[in-house]
């Protein structure tokens, strides 16, 4: 592995005229959020000279700190990912709560129970595939900063930031950024063989691309709360469905002896926007009045944000000198919280195609050498996205006949065991086009 980096920068009598540095680089990764800093890490083992550039960093993690309230379920194979990475050592050292449990039922008017357990619910436990846990409830923030962490052993890695990206040229020989210049400093422009668009649903790479996207926006909003509970921690994950869409809860990490819990709330924008005005007494009110009994009793609010749901899929996920990842390449219904996992997937995947292009001596920017990545992340995202739409569409809605229909078959599944098997593994990332570097090392 090479481990010096030599910074190509150069003056043409062009640039001195306007006092431009241009540094060059084999890749400009554009994006240090969790899938971006994730390429970055696994990239950096290959020695090329890798760029990363984002407007901030991850504010420092305070242990003594409440939960964040931006989360994710990152399932058993992105977690081998960020071990593979050498990031998930720093990860579990700050916080993660495993689940080991996900219900998944319909809630009714007049509850079906037996035991005290909906009969209408479908229960995926670790156990029925041999894994102590299904996954892990992890702050985003937290992630992140255990991926920078580990991408500051790789010296080939140049971290540029604060960075704003006026521009991307792909119309040059080799495409450049152009970067807004800060006061008292020269104006900056990269070169790159390539550059990876890791910077989220709205990116301006895949604009400045020109690659096309197909987006359908759902009629539900979503609303998010984090939530102090009291009992005992919870090692499960559920979701109720109801006609204007599910009722989550996620357990996440204690703190200083304290339970709290992740609310998830799906429903139509007006009902959104009251929900998202309430104080906080109100507000839990309302989740308790809405939400079904396996709730833990809460005892207070700590914070609620609101958002709209669309799904996106960019038209190409490579072209002449780029590659996409993650939500800039798309976006997905968050039902089963399976956006990051996907993004994580991009990444491993993303990351074994270069490597080898890199290793065969091949041009990593050309279409040829990048095209497999697509093959390989469009059909399994698409595949996934198919899946979310479907549940959403049956369970969206007040049909007597479907509804009978899908309670009967949330009973059902319960009891059959081979096909809740193969259910759990391709939740947990262990069925399918699995990368490399999400099987254990």
């Amino acid at each position: 592995m090479t481990n010096q980096h030599t910074e190509s920068t150069q003056k043409t009598t062009a640039d001195k005229a306007t006092d431009t540095t241009t540094k060059q680089y084999d890749i400009a990764i554009i994006g240090a959020g969790m899938v971006g800093t994730a390429i970055a890490c696994g990239l950096g083992r290959t020695g090329l000279r890798i760029a990363i550039l984002d407007k901030a960093e991850p504010t420092p993690f305070d242990p003594e700190k409440t939960p964040d309230i931006r989360v994710s379920a990152l399932s058993y194979a992105s977690e081998q990912i960020l071990k593979n990475l050498g990031a998930w050592e720093h990860i579990s050292n700050m916080r993660v709560c495993p689940y080991r449990r996900m219900a998944v039922t319909e809630k009714l008017d007049i509850p079906l129970n037996f035991s005290g357990a909906p009969l209408n619910q479908t229960l995926f436990d670790s156990k029925d595939v041999g894994y102590p846990y299904l996954g892990n409830i992890v702050e985003n923030r937290v992630t992140q900063i255990g991926l920078h962490k580990a991408m500051k052993q790789y010296s080939n890695i140049d971290f540029i930031c604060p960075a704003t990206i006026e521009n991307i040229d792909f119309k040059t020989a080799l495409p450049t950024i152009k970067l807004a210049k800060s006061d008292h400093s020269e104006s900056i422009q990269i070169e790159a063989k390539l550059i990876i668009g890791a910077d989220g649903a709205l990116s301006k790479v895949r604009e400045w691309a020109a690659i096309g996207l197909n987006s359908n926006q759902y009629k539900q909003q979503a609303l998010v709360a984090t939530v102090e509970y009291k009992g005992q921690q919870e090692d499960i994950t559920w979701q109720s469905f109801t006609s204007t869409g599910p009722l989550a809860f996620l357990p996440l990490m204690d703190v200083n002896d304290k339970h709290y819990g992740s609310l998830v709330w799906y429903d139509l924008p007006d009902k959104i926007r009251a929900l998202t005005d309430m104080n906080n007494d109100a507000f839990i009110e309302e989740v308790v009045k809405n939400f079904p009994p396996q709730l833990p009793p809460l005892i207070t609010l700590l914070e609620k944000g609101s958002f709209t749901l669309v799904k996106r899929h960019a038209q190409h996920y490579v072209g002449n000198r780029v590659a996409l990842a993650g939500d800039a390449a798309h976006t997905i219904n968050p039902l089963a919280g399976q956006g990051v996992n996907l993004g994580f997937q991009d990444a491993a995947t993303l990351i074994e195609i270069i490597s080898d292009a890199h290793d065969q001596g091949k041009d990593i920017g050309l279409v040829g050498s990048l095209k497999e990545y697509e093959q390989r992340r469009k059909s399994e995202n698409l595949k996934m996205m198919e899946v979310m739409d479907f549940f959403y569409h049956m369970f969206s809605n007040d049909n007597p006949p479907l509804k009978l229909l899908r309670n009967i078959g949330l009973g059902l599944a319960d009891k059959l065991p081979f096909g809740k098997k193969k259910v759990i593994k391709y939740a947990m990332g262990l069925e399918g086009n699995i990368p490399k570097l999400a099987k254990p090392a």
